[in-house]
């Protein structure tokens, strides 16, 4: 849903812009639609010669994701990425307290990138096994950063293993809410015993899937939305952008509901030169719809808090079962394990409701 009203004060922003682009003032404002976690607002500048500057601001919700990252570490990611040869939108300029809200400035890419439409574009019918190519070689650029990064300090390197950080991260969230989820934790103990022996550690998307990412005539022109970019396991990226929740009804199509694995992995190991580990996908794939069960469970408990009356929040709580269902399925769970499996803590908090 867009919105055309601005919640900034414009003489405030204008000397932002003053200050930091100079020779522009703003045309138009509109608020883009996607973006379920922050805020994006497409701006027309309007350049002294007659030009016209495309930008985006993206800032802050009403409400916060415990797992994204601050818009000024979203910031110095961008930068990272952009430098780094990854098509992301260029940074142009990372905002202050003025305006009320966290925010910074980014050029707008062009390009389209709702997941459900993308998938069924008729383009992608000639181009889709290209455009999973290339999202293989935008993945390999981006993790030839390693640590350490100076610019990136606020990134905590895993202790251990990516994994291991990850299964603790969301086992912790698990015991702490409010409701029991017996085939989440099931889904929980499968990973803990799954663990890929091998991992390095590199700058990873973690949300590089369809729908975070823009297509024009079928070929990508920028990855969108870094919130929850961390140092972990190449594979992590891989495993994500292949999850089945992710394919918007496209099934057949491995990788994000556009094309092959075959595509994905090759055009990775063409750009990095490293071969892609299929059982360690697997690993990261259920992961991947586990830790998309957990962020659901958050994005409910933001419409439950009052802070934002979002319909669109309340419908992502609501696929947490579909998402049980396939781990169910990728994990082999039986009734009797399941049992086995939860807390017995739980077990009583699921009798007691």
């Amino acid at each position: 849903m867009s919105q055309t009203t601005p919640w900034w004060d414009a003489s405030v922003l204008q000397r932002f812009l003053d200050r930091h682009l100079g020779g522009v003032r703003v045309g138009q404002a509109r608020r883009l639609s996607g973006g379920a976690i922050q805020e994006n607002w497409w701006l027309q500048l309007l350049q002294a010669d007659g030009g016209q500057l495309d930008v985006v601001l993206r800032c802050d919700a009403a409400s916060v994701l415990a797992e994204s990252r601050s818009r000024a570490e979203e910031y110095a990611l961008l930068q990272v990425a952009f430098e780094a040869g990854v098509s992301a939108p260029e940074p142009l300029c990372m905002g202050d307290d003025s305006l009320g809200r966290d925010f910074f400035i980014m050029r707008k890419a062009a390009g389209s990138g709702v997941g459900h439409k993308l998938v069924r574009d008729p383009v992608l019918d000639r181009h889709g096994e290209q455009l999973a190519a290339q999202i293989g070689t935008e993945m390999a650029r981006l993790h030839r950063v390693q640590p350490p990064e100076s610019r990136l300090a606020f990134m905590t390197h895993p202790e251990t293993t990516p994994s291991a950080v990850g299964i603790a991260q969301i086992r912790t969230f698990l015991d702490q809410h409010r409701q029991t989820h017996p085939a989440l934790y099931w889904a929980l103990r499968w990973l803990e015993q799954h663990q890929p022996r091998e991992q390095r550690v590199v700058l990873t998307h973690r949300d590089l899937r369809t729908g975070n990412y823009l297509v024009q005539h079928g070929l990508l022109t920028a990855v969108l939305d870094w919130e929850f970019a961390a140092w972990s396991d190449p594979h992590e990226d891989l495993g994500w952008f292949c999850a089945r929740c992710w394919r918007f009804g496209k099934d057949s199509l491995e990788a994000g509901g556009i094309g092959s694995r075959t595509a994905l992995y090759r055009g990775y190991e063409q750009a990095s030169g490293v071969k892609v580990d299929p059982a360690a996908v697997y690993f990261w794939e259920v992961y991947a719809h586990l830790r998309w069960a957990m962020i659901a469970l958050q994005q409910g408990e933001r419409l439950i808090s009052g802070h934002e009356a979002s319909l669109e929040l309340g419908l992502t709580a609501h696929i947490v079962p579909e998402l049980e269902l396939e781990l169910l399925r990728m994990t082999g769970a039986s009734p009797a394990s399941l049992a086995r499996e939860i807390p017995s803590a739980n077990l009583e908090v699921a009798h007691a409701h």
